[in-house]
């Protein structure tokens, strides 16, 4: 039996730098990125005939990612939809403003930039060495979704991904004690926007090769010195050990959002466990009835 050794280094080296080896894994990236997305509208209904859709735009490397394969996406899309990217500039000391629209321009996109001097009003807030991030989160929402509906869009697409959502389950079960997390398809608060998240199949790796391959012109998120949520934090942070340690448990995971069974947890208002197995003779007594005589163990007759 023949034994195939491994490559030489430099060969090694070589196939590393051949261009046609990467275009070739770049267009495999572009593909696997394009079937997730459509994959993702299709199956929660993100996207339908007439929709106007408002990509909104940080300058990350998701939202970019996000736009981009929407753009490839509407050439061949079964529905006629119309895509116009929104940026919120919030006043953060050296914002570069030209490098959103500058790209945007020279995609021929429509789109819009917001500005609004949300900086000033966190840094007055929130007191210093605090993160800055939740409540700059809300007011940018805030403006994005008065925005959509003076101008009528449809539908608001966000750029979270895969992990992401995993990530928001952890933090729900972990400080909230809640079984929750960041839908697919959500509509608001207030049942005005619907909004979806098309990278919800898309893993963060993916998204960084994608945009590193691209050259998107990133924005760095880190203007104003606020640091990343400490809880968040730690829960990526345990993600990537599984992910190192068990390679493909986050996908698992991600899956298990989408397969809930009810009647295998303990919330009586999504499963009817009163009825479960009972005669049906008689109305089960409220819990009232049945706390009636508990009372604290010290109280309780021990027969002295």
């Amino acid at each position: 039996m023949s034994t195939v050794l491994p490559l030489p280094e430099p060969v090694m080296r070589r196939r590393e730098r051949d261009p046609r080896a990467q275009r070739h894994e770049a267009n495999r990236l572009a593909k696997r990125l394009r079937h997730q997305v459509g994959r993702a509208i299709a199956d929660f209904g993100m996207i339908e005939d007439g929709d106007r859709v408002m990509v909104c735009l940080s300058g990350g490397k998701d939202s970019y990612t996000m736009l981009d394969v929407l753009l490839q996406l509407q050439k061949k899309a079964p529905v006629s939809f119309s895509l116009t990217a929104v940026n919120l500039d919030q006043k953060q000391p050296g914002f570069p403003e030209h490098v959103l629209s500058e790209y945007l321009r020279s995609l021929g996109v429509d789109f819009h930039i917001i500005e609004q001097d949300t900086y000033s009003v966190v840094s007055r807030v929130v007191p210093e060495g605090k993160t800055m991030c939740s409540l700059c989160s809300r007011l940018r929402r805030g403006a994005l979704y008065t925005y959509a509906a003076e101008h009528g869009y449809t539908k608001i697409a966000l750029g979270h991904h895969r992990d992401d959502m995993v990530a928001t389950f952890f933090l729900n079960m972990f400080f909230h004690a809640k079984l929750s997390g960041m839908p697919p398809k959500l509509l608001s608060d207030d049942g005005r926007h619907v909004v979806i998240r098309p990278l919800a199949y898309v893993r963060e790796d993916d998204i960084a090769a994608y945009a590193q391959a691209k050259a998107f012109p990133i924005i760095p998120c880190n203007l104003c010195g606020s640091q990343e949520n400490l809880q968040r934090k730690q829960v990526q942070k345990m993600m990537c050990g599984w992910e190192r340690d068990f390679p493909g448990r986050i996908e698992t995971i991600a899956r298990a959002l989408g397969d809930i069974r009810p009647s295998q947890l303990a919330d009586p208002s999504l499963f009817d466990f009163l009825s479960l197995g009972g005669a049906g003779r008689d109305a089960p007594a409220d819990a009232r009835a049945w706390l009636a005589d508990s009372g604290p163990a010290d109280d309780a007759d021990d027969g002295a």
